[in-house]
């Protein structure tokens, strides 16, 4: 009997190793001080708002020689919104947009990866916000990994993405048509290797 548990529980363990994802690669961690993650909206015809988010945390699993196979998963505070102007982030925080005192958080995390050269991919994944998920798609470029000196000659990942979303899509319809439904996303990154 002991010998069946014993051939069971390594049979259970290699059909569980078979039918999980292993994900090869390395893991950095995203760097706040040196990560930006800017949204650009039309406000009126006037002028396009800038704005980004003070607080974010990141995993981003990395394989140079797969692309196809890294991954990235996001965290941003909502309420750490900045536009540079006070009384419009406190507005931006209110019901009528981020409203952060149900929807803390706006996340997003890869699903799949498409390698479109050297040093490019599209990301597709899901983006979450106020709590209604949809998939988005980020064109990035892998600008470099290298040692960095100013760390501790870590090794360190940078990488440029952009996307464009409707805010509607996500339950986002205050003052349209006034103020801009697109969204234009950049995001500016570096991660540091553990």
């Amino acid at each position: 009997m002991r010998q069946f548990f014993q051939a069971s529980a390594a049979a259970l363990f290699f059909s569980t190793c078979l039918l999980s994802p292993v994900l090869a690669g390395d893991l950095y961690d995203l760097d706040p001080d040196h990560t930006q993650t800017i949204f650009h909206i039309d406000h009126l015809g006037y002028s396009t708002v800038t704005g980004g988010f003070r607080q974010l945390k990141g995993v981003l699993t990395l394989d140079e020689a797969h692309p196809e196979q890294s991954l990235v998963e996001a965290t941003l505070e909502a309420s750490s919104v900045d536009t540079g102007v006070p009384a419009r982030d406190e507005d931006l925080r209110s019901s009528e947009f981020f409203d952060v005192a149900h929807h803390q958080t706006i996340t997003f995390r890869t699903t799949k990866v498409k390698r479109r050269g050297p040093r490019s991919a599209d990301l597709i994944g899901e983006l979450t916000l106020l709590g209604i998920s949809k998939p988005v798609m980020l064109r990035t470029t892998l600008n470099r990994v290298a040692p960095d000196p100013l760390r501790g000659n870590r090794m360190v990942a940078g990488f440029t993405a952009t996307t464009t979303i409707r805010r509607t899509d996500f339950g986002m319809k205050a003052f349209i048509p006034l103020i801009g439904d697109v969204v234009r996303i950049d995001i500016n990154a570096e991660a540091i290797r553990r």
